[in-house]
């Protein structure tokens, strides 16, 4: 099996290790907090793998974990909240898979995390969160928006959605039904123009039958995890995941960029 890197054809047997550590870590921290599975899978196999395979493969992780995460939502679960976001969202997927081949995936990688690496640690450190309390269903589409292009670049998106709805001040159970049930549909479509476009190749499909079955036991684990947190702990594993992953990000992206 040839499957393409940073540095031409690897050796299959390293490559399918980084290829399944990634999915096990994106894995279990999805199952633990319902977003995040592209953030942590794509710091580790950013240093390996080409971006045109990472991004297919990174979606169809994301998509795999949040249908096995469907149970964990079913609790918070509101349609109508999550509407809007969902439908900014299908505008939004086509632009980003549009500019997948336009835009430099380091730049768009470092600047993603660069914005998590400040706001997040900020957050943490605040004696309360700032609560969004205006903006209505327009407000919350036009974030669903910036996560369907995010989600359509590289399979990130959680970030947009996920910090806008801490900041909404939501329970727990309601914020993860809205971000994971926004990205299990994001991710749906992602997959399908993926596949219909051309994107997901043999090498793609390939990686995916070694993702799959690494992925699995940890995101059962993360969501018998998830069960024990209480609302304001699970706010802060979801920011300080989401800080983690930024400087994942960066550090990923920066030396290339230097």
């Amino acid at each position: 099996m040839a499957v393409r890197g940073r540095g031409g054809d690897r050796d299959v047997e390293s490559l399918i290790a980084v290829v399944a550590l990634g999915a096990a870590a994106g894995g279990f921290v999805q199952g633990l907090s319902g977003f995040a599975f592209g953030l942590v899978a794509q710091a580790i196999w950013a240093w390996t793998l080409d971006p045109a395979l990472a991004g297919p493969l990174t979606v169809f992780g994301s998509l795999l974990g949040q249908i096995l995460g469907i149970g964990a939502i079913r609790r918070g679960f509101d349609a109508r909240r999550a509407a809007p976001f969902i439908l900014g969202g299908l505008l939004g997927v086509p632009l980003g898979v549009a500019l997948l081949h336009r835009i430099d995936p380091d730049w768009f990688r470092a600047g993603v995390g660069l914005l998590l690496l400040v706001w997040c640690p900020a957050m943490l450190l605040a004696r309360a969160l700032p609560r969004i309390t205006r903006g209505g269903r327009l407000a919350d589409a036009a974030v669903g928006l910036a996560g369907g292009v995010m989600g359509g670049l590289g399979g990130l998106t959680g970030p947009a959605p996920t910090l806008w709805v801490t900041l909404r001040g939501w329970g727990r159970d309601a914020q993860r039904a809205v971000f994971q049930a926004f990205t299990l549909v994001m991710q749906a479509m992602t997959m399908t123009v993926y596949v219909a476009s051309g994107t997901v190749t043999p090498e793609v499909a390939t990686l995916c039958l070694v993702a799959a079955p690494a992925l699995l036991l940890p995101t059962l684990l993360g969501l018998r995890l998830y069960r024990r947190f209480s609302d304001i702990a699970f706010q802060r594993i979801v920011l300080g995941l989401l800080a983690v992953s930024g400087l994942l990000l960066v550090t990923a992206a920066v030396p290339r960029l230097l």
